[in-house]
């Protein structure tokens, strides 16, 4: 009999052992509404002045970041054991004292750097010498008839160019960036370009392999003096003549340009709840949400309640609430980017240097503007992003009183777009639209905390199903028509070039700090670190000039695009598609 009974006996005995490790890790409880209030509230202080990438505050608020997630027991993911993974926010350069502008003669006269000339920024390095040739405006137009590069041989000497174009010209192409391209097509040495102010180095920055600086006009005066001539007598001639009146004035000049070179960094916040299950633990699932916002604008600060205070609020809720029950079947990675509101850049330098393989990311959530949930509706885009995740998300919101909107694509314009990229499945949740955006208005108290209670329990059912479930079957999804996705971080209109920009000021060109694949960016070979300086006939000198040129366009046109690559120019054909 007791045979008889030891099977049941152990059989019960398997089954009370199988539920009791089932109860020592609880499902995770998702965060309520008044802690994320107070996540808000305390990601809005004004000791964090609107949470700019780059500045005091944004580092400010990525120390308390990492404050609360190792307070929440999550594993440091970042540098040298830290919570914080460094980038690369932007690059500039300073005239170092050793840069010097001389004028030949018995003895030389030299130049005051910084009063009298300064070296672009985007200078080649190094010395030239060569006798100055005066080179007009450095216009090339020669549908109006005026080339002031045609008559003078330029090779191996110093050009010097007034600033602008002549009346005459309005509208030609006479941005400093064009000159220093013609410059340097045409073999000069060094360009010196006149100025009636120095500018300032960030106006200057684009990299152009040859030397050039900027020049006062009393030190154009001086350097013209050899030949008898001023710069005002020169652009008297030029505007009453009608044509180029280029020469050789017989003087030499030596150009040295050194720089120091600055970066300057911002950080990701990120950190890891190791997986649970031996089987499934190589694996991770990624959650991702950018803490950054505008910091200062017009001296104002932008507190960004909603962007992205919600849905950094959100990630880290779930944070604790994942740690709190032990972690998941998967790995779960958090991260909080930097710096998206300057192109997304704090998710392409994680997708460049992964904490977790992304051949091993099984999926990534991205939460951004969260905050605001009417009508009891969220969307949710990257549906068909991968197999089964449209079906799991509408079961992980049964019963919540959340009505879904679930969108196929996954290019909605925000983090997520780097991970689908690189082959990464996504969801990117987000609560709608509204007249605050990016405006000093978006504050805590316009916030919903109960609807981001429940956009956070929708989350944590989608992420229990995913760390614990087979892994979902990556599906390429075509960005809307061929010309790209909403990565413009807005730059369109009836046109779509599929890049994304930072929507800083570049007086020397766009900079591109990502390239939606698949888009007519990419099929045109543009790369992230491109600097888009012409669109057609037009020069391009930032963020809205390209939204106004695309603006006029329409799909299928194919435009003409030339950019800046190594310090080299280059040029692409791009055939544009539709705007989403």
């Amino acid at each position: 009999m007791i045979r008889r009974r030891a099977v049941p006996f152990l059989l019960l005995a398997c089954c009370l052992v199988g539920a009791a490790t089932v109860l020592a890790r609880p499902r995770a409880v998702p965060p309520g509404a008044a802690e994320l209030g107070r996540s808000v509230a305390a990601l809005t202080a004004p000791e964090l002045e609107g949470r700019r990438s780059g500045t005091a505050g944004g580092d400010r608020a990525a120390e308390l970041l990492a404050g609360w997630l190792g307070a929440a027991g999550l594993r440091p993911a970042g540098d040298h054991g830290t919570f914080l993974q460094s980038f690369v926010l932007e690059r500039s350069a300073l005239p170092a004292p050793t840069s010097a502008l001389e004028l030949d003669g018995a003895p030389p006269r030299a130049f005051a750097l910084g009063r009298d000339f300064t070296p672009h920024a985007g200078s080649q390095t190094g010395e030239a010498a060569g006798e100055i040739v005066f080179v007009g405006y450095g216009v090339s137009a020669p549908d109006a008839g005026w080339d002031d590069w045609a008559a003078v041989d330029l090779r191996g000497r110093v050009a010097l160019a007034l600033d602008g174009a002549p009346p005459s010209l309005a509208g030609a192409r006479a941005s400093r960036i064009e000159k220093v391209l013609a410059a340097r097509a045409h073999g000069a040495a060094a360009l010196l370009l006149v100025a009636d102010a120095l500018p300032p180095v960030a106006a200057t920055s684009a990299p152009v392999n040859v030397l050039s600086a900027a020049v006062t006009r009393a030190a154009a005066d001086a350097l013209l003096a050899p030949a008898g001539r001023t710069t005002a007598e020169l652009a008297a001639a030029l505007t009453g003549g009608g044509a180029p009146a280029s020469f050789a004035t017989g003087a030499r000049a030596r150009l040295r340009v050194d720089l120091l070179r600055h970066e300057r960094r911002a950080q990701n916040v990120v950190g890891v709840l190791p997986g649970v299950d031996p089987a499934r633990a190589g694996d991770a699932v990624v959650l991702g949400a950018h803490w950054d916002h505008l910091g200062r604008v017009g001296g104002v600060v932008h507190p960004g309640a909603d962007d992205n205070a919600s849905g950094t609020a959100l990630v880290v809720g779930l944070a604790r609430a994942f740690a709190a029950a032990g972690g998941a079947d998967r790995t779960l990675v958090f991260v909080l980017f930097g710096a998206e509101e300057l192109g997304l850049l704090g998710s392409a330098h994680y997708v460049r240097q992964p904490v977790v393989p992304l051949a091993q990311t099984v999926a990534m959530l991205n939460f951004d503007m969260v905050g605001r949930l009417r009508r009891d509706r969220l969307f949710v885009s990257g549906g068909d992003s991968a197999s089964g995740l449209r079906a799991l998300v509408t079961e992980a919101a049964r019963g919540t009183g959340v009505t879904l909107d679930v969108r196929g694509s996954p290019w909605m314009p925000s983090d997520q777009t780097r991970f689908y990229g690189a082959g990464v499945p996504v969801l990117s949740f987000f609560t709608g639209a509204h007249d605050d955006y990016h405006r000093p208005s978006d504050t805590p108290d316009r916030l919903d905390p109960d609807g981001m209670a429940r956009v956070a329990a929708v989350a944590a059912r989608a992420v229990e199903r995913l760390a614990g479930e087979p892994r979902p079957v990556y599906a390429r999804v075509a960005p809307p028509a061929p010309g790209g996705a909403p990565a413009d971080t807005g730059l369109g209109g009836a046109a779509f070039l599929g890049i994304v920009a930072a929507p800083r000021p570049a007086p020397d060109g766009l900079w591109i700090s990502g390239v939606v694949p698949g888009s007519a960016a990419a099929a045109a070979g543009l790369r992230e670190g491109d600097v888009i300086v012409r669109f057609d006939r037009d020069a391009v000198d930032g963020l809205d000039a390209l939204r106004t040129l695309l603006s006029a366009r329409r799909p299928g046109q194919t435009v003409d695009v030339v950019y800046l690559r190594g310090g080299e120019a280059h040029r692409t054909a791009a055939t544009l598609g539709a705007h989403p």
